[in-house]
Formats: structure tokens, C-alpha cells, sequence
């Protein structure tokens, strides 16, 4: 499947903000005072370690907002595999405004890059299984359309996007409503007819209950993949199955392998590392 880029709506919000919040009431007054306005250069992006690229359309629309005649040239694509050394993208334009852009732009395009890395190193180790890698709601307030988009350019696919778009009834609901059997018939009762419901379950017996009632996706929260096994047999294909928990590069493979249907990974949106790029003056425009 191919990656389908953001619409400008959803990125021009968060970054218009990050451009704000570096500008200040002022401006970039080391450029201004140091660098003249008839000046121009060429920069490239750059990579400096191994991952997975994305957001270099972030990257892109923080030059423009600064100076539209800035012009990015890419040379590959987000989802592609970087190596040190590999050239992303060139930048051309006045020299003052590249420098006043330029942090943001590698703010976003390094931690979006960390998060396809991160993606793609789990996607990488459970292939051959029939299990996808996806994301939670557990995102950076603000950037969560790009922080799932990221993840998308590893190879990974999306979870829900927010509280309203799918019903997921976690303990917490469970505990509040009195038990599972309540949970979900209340929320089959209030359900219009394309929601889909998924329960939390913490053990089997929890989960035998759930497919009594009937549901959609169940969510085995942190089960070893002994458990796993059996909670897939349990299920027998009447709903999709969903592996969470403590999953890391090192355990992946074999939850993978007991069959689930999906691995959901909370920490890849929001502790991924920064993937090292660089922006480097090339020479003078």
C-alpha cells in the first residue's frame, strides 16, 4: 500500500506553532543581524544513522511558512530506508530565512524519522507472520496525525485515532460498569451501526467471558505468548486479536508468533528516539 501523504490542514496547525514558539515577539535576531537578506545558500538534509524516513512534507511547509521562495528538493521518499550519508532533500532560498526554519524542520523531521525507525525494526523482525504492528493513543499532545502518519511510514498500521472513533473498553470501564458482560451490552446498545467494540481482557477466563457476549477486537494485555496461544484458540477467529503490553524489538517476534492478530506498541510514538539528521550548507545559492 502506498503511503498517502497529510493534507496541509492537518500539518500547518503544528507547525505554525512550533514556528511561533521559536520566533517569539522578535524574530530570528542572530540571522537577522548576521547573515544579509540578498544572501542565499543551499543546505541538505542528511542522514547520520540508519532508520527509516518521515515528515520531510513537515519539513517542507516550515521553510514555506517562513519564506515561500524557498525551494525543497527531495531525493527520496518518506517509508524509504536511510543509511549514514544518504541525501533526504536540498533546500535553496535566501540564506536567513533557511537558518530561521531549519531547527524546526529538523525537529519534526528527526523525531517522525525516530518513530518510522523504531516502526520499521519491529515490522522488519515479525515478518513472515500473519501480525501487524500498531500504535496506541499514546502520542505527544497536538501531534498525534503526525506521530501515526510516522508509524505508517515504518510499515506499521493505525489503531484508533481518538475516544470517538471506535468504542475500546478498558479495565477501568470494566471495574466502573460492574464487569464485562455489562460493559459491552451497554455499549452494543448505544453503538451506531459502524462502530466497532473491543474489550480488555487481563486473563482467559476474562476473555471467555468477552466472547460470550460477542465483540469485534479483544485487547491481551500483557500475556506471555504461552498465554497468547491459548487465547488465540479461544477466539477461533470470531474476532481480531490484539497483543499489548511490554512489547519490545527483543519480544516481538515471538508474541508474533502465537498467532495474534496485532501487536500495539505505546512507547514507539512516545519515546522513540530522535533519528540523527543533519542540515548542512552545501553552498552558496
Amino acid at each position: 500500500m502506498s503511503l498517502i501523504p497529510l493534507p496541509r490542514p492537518i500539518i500547518e496547525p503544528a507547525v505554525r506553532l512550533a514556528l511561533n514558539e521559536d520566533l517569539g515577539a522578535a524574530g530570528d535576531i542572530t540571522s537577522a543581524a548576521v547573515v544579509p537578506l540578498s544572501h542565499r545558500s543551499t543546505l541538505v538534509f542528511r542522514a547520520r544513522q540508519p532508520g527509516c524516513l518521515a515528515g520531510q512534507d513537515v519539513a517542507a511547509l516550515a521553510f514555506e511558512l517562513i519564506d515561500p521562495s524557498i525551494r525543497m528538493t527531495r531525493h527520496i521518499q518518506d517509508g524509504e530506508r536511510l543509511e549514514p550519508g544518504t541525501i533526504i532533500a536540498t533546500v535553496e532560498g535566501p540564506s536567513h530565512a533557511l537558518l530561521t526554519a531549519e531547527r524546526t524542520a529538523l525537529n519534526f523531521m528527526g523525531h517522525l524519522s525516530g518513530i518510522a525507525s523504531v516502526t520499521r525494526s519491529i515490522v522488519d523482525e515479525i515478518s513472515g507472520t500473519q501480525a501487524k504492528l500498531a500504535c496506541t493513543r499514546k502520542t505527544t499532545p497536538g501531534l498525534r496525525a503526525l506521530e501515526k502518519y510516522a508509524l505508517r511510514a515504518g510499515g506499521g498500521i493505525n489503531h484508533r485515532f481518538a475516544l470517538y472513533d471506535a468504542i475500546l473498553i478498558k479495565d477501568n470501564h470494566i471495574a466502573i460498569a460492574g464487569g464485562i458482560q455489562t460493559a459491552i451490552r451497554r455499549a452494543k446498545a448505544s453503538a451506531g451501526h459502524m462502530v466497532k467494540i473491543e474489550v480488555e481482557v487481563d486473563t482467559l477466563d476474562q476473555l471467555r467471558e468477552a466472547m460470550d457476549e460477542g465483540v469485534d477486537a479483544v485487547l491481551l494485555d500483557n500475556m506471555v505468548p504461552d498465554q497468547l496461544r491459548e487465547a488465540v484458540s479461544i477466539v477461533n477467529g470470531r474476532a481480531l486479536t490484539e497483543a499489548s503490553g511490554g512489547i519490545t524489538p527483543q519480544t516481538a517476534r515471538a508474541i508474533a508468533e502465537s498467532g495474534v492478530d496485532l501487536l500495539s506498541v505505546g512507547w514507539i510514538t512516545h519515546s522513540a528516539p530522535t533519528l540523527d539528521i543533519g542540515l548542512d550548507w552545501e553552498a552558496n545559492g
